[in-house]
């Protein structure tokens, strides 16, 4: 990567409001991409109250771990808002009028036929150390610092006034005094394996890749992505590095991958349903019909999703999808009899290529010896026959639901892909 330097960011959020969750800080989520996608580094994010001692210290430790210190909110023109006159302490400096401030917040004011009163007038007083940088859509104008080695960028918490600001002066700014990185990202979505698992499997390739390379294992709700990270000077020769990787590792994993970067499971499902050429119905007792929720977020749903039926009753199992009695008494509704027969009952209800089928005890009560809360049985029905699959999940009823979804949602994908075993 040559002798580029990494440029090391922290982001500031201040407010007693974000430390209560009467807020959720979506600002500093949003900043740390926007610097990621520069050559940027976030090495910190920091959630401080209306402190004065809290927020001192919160600009010492940034100054010792970062180049860039990005904060948002404080800004407001009330006593409580703490941001501006701490930035004047610590910079040791006055804060003092700006004509040019006070001529925009005027402004502001006169375009909305509103009155300025002396309290939005203060918000034309900035430490004498910053550069004023003009906020277009609000009146609390950004503070540029260029102090102790670091450069500050001092924001309105509020996030359109921040992106604003951020888009039109910050990240051009930032690009014009540091030399930067360009770096990659691609992410390998995979499901049906856990992260030690995939870990394990993929030992010998990661020791083996580029320094400039990195892996991150980020897990979620039955899934694992695979982040890969490419440090450079170039942006087509580390696409083509992240590619071979790719297809050095893709021999290994590939019956695990369903997608990349962004693609959700059921985006991925979808895809291969139209390239397939088929279409699905669903028979969802444990799952209550969150399944057939997911297909249907994906707009163009109707080309490949048939439809689908919640006889969450056995009663209803046995009247509407034509389970056998019998089976239900002697089985119980979750067992793999019931599952087969829910699954190619809808497939034939539904007219449908496949048909799939969940039956579980979702919790958090209704478990015994033999079927413990967690118990789930599923079912996939297609023209090459049934296949079943029990799973032992959580006590967590919302969490049995979701995992069910990605458990389905992968048979289907097997199936459709010919990688059942």
């Amino acid at each position: 990567m040559g002798n580029i330097k990494t440029v090391k960011a922290e982001i500031l959020a201040i407010g007693d409001e974000l430390l209560y969750g009467q807020i959720i800080d979506t600002n500093s989520h949003w900043i740390s991409q926007e610097l990621d996608k520069i050559g940027v580094k976030v090495v910190q994010r920091t959630t401080v109250g209306d402190n004065r001692e809290a927020i001192l210290a919160a600009f010492k430790a940034a100054e010792q771990r970062a180049d860039i210190i990005l904060m948002t909110g404080g800004l407001g023109p009330t006593n409580d808002d703490l941001t501006k006159p701490l930035l004047a302490e610590y910079f040791d400096c006055e804060i003092k009028l700006v004509p040019e401030a006070l001529e925009a917040v005027r402004t502001f004011f006169e375009k909305r036929g509103r009155e300025l009163t002396d309290l939005n007038k203060f918000q034309a007083h900035l430490p004498t150390k910053c550069t004023y940088v003009p906020n277009e859509v609000g009146t609390a104008p950004g503070m540029w610092f260029e102090e102790n080695g670091s450069v500050w960028m001092s924001m309105p918490g509020v996030p359109h006034e921040m992106k604003k600001l951020m888009e039109d002066f910050v990240l051009p700014k930032v690009k014009e005094i540091f030399p930067l990185p360009i770096i990659y990202h691609k992410v390998i979505k995979t499901v049906g394996i856990g992260e030690s698992w995939l870990a394990d499997l993929l030992k010998d390739w990661e020791k083996n890749l580029p320094e400039h390379v990195k892996l991150a294992y980020l897990p979620s709700l039955g899934q694992v992505k695979l982040r890969l990270t490419a440090f450079g000077d170039e942006l087509e020769s580390l696409q083509n590095d992240v590619e071979n990787q790719i297809e050095l590792v893709m021999p290994i994993i590939g019956k695990y991958v369903f997608g990349y970067n962004k693609e959700t499971l059921e985006e991925a499902i979808g895809r291969m349903l139209k390239q397939a050429g088929k279409n699905v119905a669903f028979a969802e007792s444990c799952s209550g019909g969150y399944i057939s929720h997911l297909i249907t977020t994906i707009p163009g749903s109707s080309e490949y999703f048939q439809g689908g039926l919640i006889p969450y009753h056995n009663h209803f199992k046995n009247k509407l999808l034509g389970v056998d009695e019998a089976t239900l008494a002697e089985k119980g509704a979750v067992s793999e009899e019931t599952v087969i027969q829910m699954a190619e009952n809808v497939k034939g209800m539904f007219e449908s290529d496949f048909g799939l089928a969940s039956s579980g005890i979702a919790g958090p009560g209704g478990g015994w010896a033999e079927k413990p809360v967690g118990t789930v049985w599923i079912a996939c029905a297609s023209e090459r026959g049934t296949i079943t699959k029990r799973l032992q999940l959580t006590q967590d009823r919302m969490l049995n639901i979701q995992l069910t979804a990605v458990a389905v949602l992968n048979m289907l994908r097997l199936v459709i892909s010919g990688k059942t075993e």
